[in-house]
């Protein structure tokens, strides 16, 4: 869901794993996560954000939130 009056928070779960050349597969391994869970998370299909599953993410990609979502303000 987007409410372009405050802008909206991007995931870019899908490219980060295209970066670090890991299978969706394996991250989900990694994470100890559904495939379906995370391809949920990857078309940015879901409304709130389970922190410990932002954290697994973020462990098996070895990477900081900052790389897997992005504020995007609103258009002025």
């Amino acid at each position: 869901m987007q409410d372009r009056a405050y802008g909206y928070i991007k995931i870019k779960l899908e490219e980060a794993i295209r970066e670090k050349g890991l299978s969706k597969n394996k991250v989900s391994h990694f994470s100890e996560m559904q495939r379906t869970q995370l391809n949920t998370y990857c078309k940015g299909d879901i409304q709130r954000v389970d922190l410990v599953v932002l954290a697994r993410i973020c462990y098996a990609l070895n990477c900081t939130v900052q790389d897997i979502l992005e504020y995007i303000p609103p258009e002025k």
